[in-house]
């Protein structure tokens, strides 16, 4: 699971998976993340914070945040990402606002957010209001778990924000390190620093682990040709993007999608036994 840009759709993404090392990224949805088995480090901007089974956490949009797992094989996440619409009755104030601690624990959860969470993994097939709805219910409840602080605005003067801001904004460009580093007024070796020391990749992995999970978004919620997925996820060619995404998830396009199709079946049919 990486970043789900605003391109990706303006509904709700479900995504239930094992927890693992997701890089710093940002978009502009809410993600709610309930961790159900073993451990889940959640970083938000310089700040790491630990998650055990039962918590809650809670990024607001446009913040960078990743995740790393040092638990053992078994662990499970669920990680819902709402579009920002879907909160239009709590006003846009606290999209000017952030939690000072994201993550609630797991003996201050309230019941309410985990039946919502529950609810909206098993009935993936509700109509629209009624996924909002339990959105709108692990949202009023958790802001009664967190307390907001206002943005300080530092993280615009971070080389490593500015640098995923960046990529997010144009990942479907052709773009070089050279080009960024000139529009970021930095050196091309301050960020290759930033790539290695705090992605642990180059900038050419980051851009394309980037735009292969923005196609693999596409793969799942949409009916796109998968020459279109190409395009619009910004590789230069379809040759590419299949080296690419066999490199990454071991399969084809087709074959995952295809994959994601049969997986979603059956965790619905499982879920109506």
């Amino acid at each position: 699971m990486y970043p789900i840009y605003e391109a990706a759709g303006r509904e709700l993404t479900l995504l239930d998976k094992a927890p693992g090392h997701i890089s710093p990224h940002l978009h502009q949805a809410v993600e709610f993340v309930y961790v159900e088995k073993e451990t889940l480090e959640l970083g938000v901007g310089k700040e790491l914070y630990h998650m055990e089974a039962g918590d809650f956490g809670v990024v607001f949009p446009n913040r960078i945040h990743h995740y790393q797992a040092f638990g053992g094989p078994g662990g499970r996440a669920l990680f819902l990402l709402a579009p920002a619409s879907m909160l239009s009755p709590f006003g846009n104030e606290w999209q000017q606002r952030a939690p000072r601690n994201p993550v609630i624990r797991r003996e201050n959860v309230p019941a309410d957010i985990v039946n919502a969470v529950h609810r909206l993994f098993e009935s993936k097939k509700e109509e629209r209001a009624v996924r909002q709805a339990y959105v709108q219910i692990l949202f009023a409840k958790a802001m009664t778990r967190l307390e907001l602080e206002e943005e300080s605005g530092q993280e615009d003067a971070d080389i490593v924000y500015q640098c995923v801001c960046y990529i997010s904004e144009h990942f479907r460009e052709t773009i070089t390190m050279p080009e960024m580093a000139k529009a970021l007024g930095v050196g091309r070796y301050v960020l290759s620093r930033v790539f290695s020391g705090t992605f642990h990749r180059n900038f050419n992995q980051y851009l394309n682990e980037t735009r292969l999970n923005y196609a693999c978004s596409l793969l799942m919620h949409t009916d796109r040709p998968v020459t279109e997925v190409c395009m619009e996820a910004g590789f230069e060619s379809q040759r590419t993007f299949n080296r690419v995404f066999r490199q990454f998830c071991h399969m084809t396009p087709r074959e995952y999608r295809r994959e994601m199709a049969a997986a979603n079946r059956s965790a619905a049919g499982g879920r109506n036994l």
